[in-house]
Parts: C-alpha cells; structure tokens; sequence
C-alpha cells in the first residue's frame, strides 16, 4: 500500500517447466493460523496460476505487451521471505507473532505463497486503481500480456480472499515493479498486507459508528506493532491517499533523529466490502515493505545484499535473533565495500519515439550487468533549439558487493548497454 497501485521476452528454455518449478518450489497458495498450516483454503489460487499459464503459456513470451525480461523470471521463485534465517524471514516472522495473539480470540490467519501472477482486474480494478493512473503502464508494471502482470502490491489479494471467506489476514509475498536503479530501490521486493473485517454488532456494542471503530482499532493495533517492532518509540500519524482506502494515513516513526515512513493504512473503501458481499460491514487494511524495515532494524546499507549468496551476509542472520528497536541484537556488518566503477554516457533523445523512459533504461542495464549495477543517476540534461533536440547523460555506478571488478568486464557490460540503447530505446549518442 506505500503507492497507488500502489523487453519482449526471449523464450527461456526454463518456462517450459515453470508449472514444475512452481509446484517444487513452493509457489501456492497456503496459510498459516495458530501455528497450523492450511491448504485447502489457498487451493483456488493455486488452480488459478496454472489457469494463467494454460493462457499465457510462458511467463517469458513474444507478446507485444509483455515486459518481463530474464533478470525478473528468474526472481520469481526464490521466496526470500520463507527463509527463516534471512533478515526478510525474520522480520516476517516477528510481524506475524504479533498478529497471533491480536485479535480477541478471532485468530488472524496469514497466507505466505499466494502466486506473484495476477490478473489485471485483481491488480488495479479490484482494489479502485484509477483507469489512468501511471502505474497501469507498461513503464511501471510488468505486464505477462494484456490482462495479466507480476503483481505490484500484495493488495492485489484483499478481494479474492474476502470473497473465500478470510475476515483477518495478512498476505506476504515479493512484489514488481519497474523502478529507478539505487542503494534503496529494487525491481522486486516483499510486501505485507494486513486486512480485519468487522461485523455490524462490533461497533453496535460500543455505542459507536462503524468508522469510528474501525480507525480506532486501524490505529491501536499498528502503533502495537511499531512499539513490537521499534519499542518505545515517538511516532506521527499523517493523512495521505491511497484510492482503496478512506481515511488514509501513512504511520512515521523518529528513529535515529529523523522522522521515517514506515506503513501505509485506512480504512477499507465500502465498494471493495460490496464487491464481495460484505456490504453491511466494515474493515481496515494496511500495508508495509519489509525491506525498508529492515534495513532500518539490521542496518543493511543496500537493498541488493537481500539477493546475495554471499555466506559473510548469510552467516549474520539466523531466526530468533530479533530485538525490538535493535537493542541488544546484532546488526549487519560490512564484509568489505569494493570500489565503485563509473561510466557515463551521452544521449539524444529521439523526437517522436516514445521508447525510452528512465525505467526502460534501469530496465536494459539491469538486464545487462545484473547486480552488477549499484546506481543509474541523471547527472545532466539540455535541450538544443538548433537541433530541437534534448541530451541526456547519465552516469551508471559498477560496483560487486563481493569482489572487485576489472576494467575489462566493466567495459564489456557498458558496451552492450551503449549497443542496446540505440538498438532498443532508438538514442543517438554523443
């Protein structure tokens, strides 16, 4: 809930089994309440991502609409936040405990394999993203074909769950979205949402309007799970607007002497309830990225560590480590930081094509140098009315998180992105 919505594909020989893949690697949908796992209850879901792939295929295909290069397939079943002893494992699992014993005996029940592939209504519609918002574009959102995407927020869940009869629940589960190349940004992250519905004689019993409740409770259940998460801690509510919910706030926390987001909530728009036969009640939802928590709690300086087999990263985290608020427990500790290697390159823009976007270019350098690649940074930009034309030049930041790179490999990547720019996004460079 932190936003609105929040390359053609080469066929990978590897698609041909991603029914088989899915299955052994644990994408399905399930659930977990009181300790119990549940399968029946997510089965549909599951029936519903192999009818998407008898639609679609492949993940990886020539549709003219789809976006979704090598580098993101190969994200889709690594499920970093069912490792128990990754920091995103951990940080879910200490979310979810609090959620165990909240709820006055009416368990919450938390559904951590839901599949990334998601229709389009599921992903927009059903959560009253605007036909014209930004991010139903290609630019933004990974598309699989015209009615299908990866998912850009686990709010893409909230109805289908709502319609099979989930009243309290959290969804985990890695999210897409094409973005900006930095330390804090990543084409793929892990989100959870929480949503509790209640009945007509919850606020009756209290002698106040069903609004009102479910603020209060919106409100007194997430500054339970900050002070869980951060301890005693100072924290600010501030309006915001997300098109799901009304009101809407986002939850800041001071931490380390500055003021920090941490989660985005509301209360549940009443055409989502209708929509799934609960019009006579009312619900909150929130949602928050578990990434930024915790590299605000462990204090991982970049978001690509998540990703790394490295065992110096590894070795520092195991399940049951966690302190609220840091204290006591140990933070991550650099191994080494390697020296950044800096390319930049100059650009006309081409005057008609509508080829080339920030994104699209974060996308191809992605694609090029993988993890490889620390920043992609807008450092300068004019338009010359003689040749009635704009230049870019933008400034890309090399750098391994396990080794030192060589001045060859690194002229070998920056040239395929240079070859790529005019052959792709139609550039004319300087």
């Amino acid at each position: 809930m932190e936003r609105a919505s929040f390359r053609t594909g080469i066929i990978h020989s590897s698609t041909k089994n991603i029914a088989h893949r899915a299955a052994r690697s644990g994408i399905q949908a399930s659930a977990v309440a009181h300790g119990r796992r549940i399968n029946r209850e997510g089965m549909p879901n599951l029936f519903h991502f192999y009818q998407i792939l008898t639609f679609t295929s492949e993940i990886l295909t020539d549709d003219p609409k789809n976006n979704v290069s090598e580098y993101i397939y190969d994200k889709l079943d690594k499920n970093l936040h069912l490792l128990s002893d990754h920091p995103l494992g951990i940080l879910k699992t200490v979310i979810q405990e609090y959620f165990a014993r909240t709820g006055d005996n009416k368990p919450f029940t938390f559904y951590d394999n839901l599949a990334p592939v998601v229709s389009t209504y599921a992903n927009f519609d059903s959560v009253l993203v605007p036909v014209d918002h930004i991010s139903r574009s290609s630019n933004d959102t990974y598309y699989v074909n015209e009615n299908t995407v990866l998912r850009c927020h686990t709010s893409a869940h909230q109805l289908e769950l709502l319609k099979a009869g989930s009243r309290r629940f959290l969804v985990t589960g890695d999210v897409y979205r094409r973005d900006s190349i930095d330390a804090t940004h990543f084409p793929v992250f892990h989100q959870m949402e929480g949503v509790c519905v209640f009945e007509p004689e919850d606020w009756k019993s209290r002698g106040i309007s069903s609004l009102d409740l479910a603020n209060s409770e919106l409100k007194s259940t997430l500054e339970g799970l900050v002070r869980h998460l951060f301890g005693e801690i100072e924290m600010r509510w501030i309006d915001a607007y997300f098109p799901f919910t009304d009101p809407s706030y986002e939850l800041e926390i001071f931490f380390n002497g500055e003021w920090l987001e941490v989660l985005g909530c509301g209360v549940m728009q009443s055409s989502i309830l209708e929509a799934a036969s609960l019009g006579d009640k009312r619900a909150w939802a929130f949602g928050l990225g578990l990434e930024r928590l915790a590299m605000i709690l462990f204090n991982i300086p970049d978001i690509r560590l998540f990703w790394t087999n490295d065992s110096r990263f590894s070795n520092q985290f195991k399940a049951g480590m966690f302190r609220a608020g840091g204290l006591g427990m140990r933070k991550f500790s650099s191994y080494s930081k390697f020296p950044p290697c800096y390319k930049d390159v100059s650009f006309w823009l081409a005057k008609d094509s509508t080829r080339f976007t920030e994104n699209t270019l974060c996308e191809l350098v992605r694609d090029v140098a993988g993890n490889l690649i620390e920043e992609v940074k807008l450092i300068d930009e004019f338009y010359s009315p003689k040749l009635d034309q704009t230049s870019n030049c933008f400034r890309f930041t090399y750098r391994s998180m396990e080794r030192s790179l060589t001045d060859e490999e690194v002229n070998r990547l920056q040239e395929q992105v240079r070859h790529r720019l005019v052959s792709e996004l139609e550039v004319t460079l300087r």
